[in-house]
Parts: C-alpha cells; structure tokens; sequence
C-alpha cells in the first residue's frame, strides 16, 4: 500500500514540478552553432517525415537554414512550417541542442550570399559556381518554440 502511494506521490509531484519550456538557446551551447556543426532537421510534407543534415548557423535570435527552391526539404517547409532539429557538438559527441520550432520566414534575399557565408564556413570557399546554375538558394528562418540541451 505504502509502495502505491509513493509512486503516485511521485508520478502527481514529478507533473507539478516539470522544468519551464525553454525558447531560447542557451549561452551553455550557442557555441556548438559557432563549429562545423551540422543540424539534422526533420520536416513533414503530405504526413511524409523526412530527416536532412544541413549547415546552419543561429544569429541570436532565429536559427538559420539555406536550401535551393523547389527540393523537398524547401516544399515541406512551406507545406508545414512547423520543424525539429539537433545539432551535434563535433567535439562531443554526447553534447547536442534539440529544436522543435517554426518557420517564421522563408526570403530568397540574400539565398546566395548566405549559402557562399555558410560554405566559407563548412569548406573553407565559396559554394560551387555550377553549383549555382539554375538553383534559387532560399534562407529560411526557423523561431525556436522548444529547446533542450544534452552534456
């Protein structure tokens, strides 16, 4: 009897007492944004789930994603905004950021000179010239709406 008590103690405290939603990333892990990270983002298109690993990088406030219009990744997210992510820590690999969150903006200002800043990054020059024929590269800006941290 005293078992089953205590473990509805525990199951009724453990719901009164859950962690606040974090929306923020936290300063203990921005730094991962800042490496040769790659996110693993996860949309939905048609109740499709797919899962893409892509270069980002967070500028305080949204996280940001290049993608060229018209692929899969760039129809889900304008189907569904709504994504998950993670990224990774390269150094760690037990230290990573969840995301779930929304897209709250998708611009193709600026697509090409984002995708040659996050190459510049990722490989160290710029994207591919040919890379560049006949491809829109679109920015998307993703609003964290939950975050969580590992390590």
């Amino acid at each position: 009897m005293f078992f089953a008590f205590l473990c509805v103690f525990v199951v009724l405290f453990s719901f009164s007492h859950r962690r606040p939603t974090i929306t923020q990333i936290p300063d203990s892990h921005k730094d991962i944004f800042e490496k040769k990270s790659f996110a693993h983002v996860a949309t939905s298109h048609n109740n499709i789930p797919q899962v893409t690993p892509v270069w980002v990088e967070y500028d305080g406030e949204h996280i940001l994603i290049n993608s060229a219009k018209g692929r899969k990744k760039d129809r889900s997210m304008r189907d569904n905004p709504k994504i998950a992510l993670s990224v990774q820590d390269p150094d760690n690999a037990y230290r990573y950021i969840g995301v779930q969150g929304k897209v709250v903006e998708i611009t193709e200002e600026g697509g090409t000179e984002h995708i040659h800043k996050l190459s510049r990054k990722y490989n160290g020059r710029d994207y591919p010239a040919s890379a560049l024929v006949n491809a829109t590269r679109v920015i998307y800006k993703i609003a964290p709406t939950r975050v969580w941290t590992m390590g």
